[in-house]
């Protein structure tokens, strides 16, 4: 019996189609978003690529649990995993959305929590430039927008009003 082809979540490059109006039509491109980890305790920031598919270092290793209060608080430590997507303008690159989902890790009990859908749903809201930080806590907050103005401060200037204006909040 012919298996029959499964729908995928495809990750490619440039033309989605490269011109053909068949199988594939409609795929997403992810190549403008990139992963940024937070680890809130040390206050540092790193980018992040493996988180794209859950398989950052900081991920691994670790059995994630549903439910946030079987979750084992003592000895736990929270990151945020920040969607970034860039996009250009007349002007140059700018950061065109920004989101942010908490991560906890619980390394001597081998146990995280995070939030698939949480994860997944920030991702796509990036993606379509919208600004979601308002869930983090305000140090993180600082953290974050000073990571990205030094990372390219031509992009940060760039940047709309509006995701200037979610980071002084």
């Amino acid at each position: 019996m012919e298996k029959k082809r499964k729908v995928e979540f495809n990750i490619i490059k440039d033309d989605p189609t490269m011109g053909h109006k068949g199988f594939g039509i409609g795929s997403l491109s992810l190549e403008n978003i990139t992963p940024i980890m937070i680890d809130v305790e040390e206050e540092e920031v790193w980018i992040e690529e493996q988180a794209m598919h859950a398989r950052s270092k900081t991920e691994r290793g670790v059995k994630y649990l549903k439910d946030k209060s079987e979750f084992p608080q003592e000895g736990a430590k929270k990151y945020w995993v920040v969607w970034v997507a860039v996009d250009i303008k007349e002007e140059g690159p700018y950061y065109a959305g920004v989101t942010a989902c908490e991560l906890w890790i619980n390394r001597p009990a081998r146990r995280g929590y995070k939030s698939m859908p949480e994860h997944v749903n920030h991702l796509d809201k990036a993606m379509k430039g919208r600004v979601i930080v308002h869930n983090m806590d305000q140090r993180s907050r600082k953290v974050l927008a000073d990571f990205l103005k030094n990372h390219d401060e031509k992009m940060w200037l760039n940047s709309s009003e509006e995701l200037r204006k979610e980071f002084a909040k």
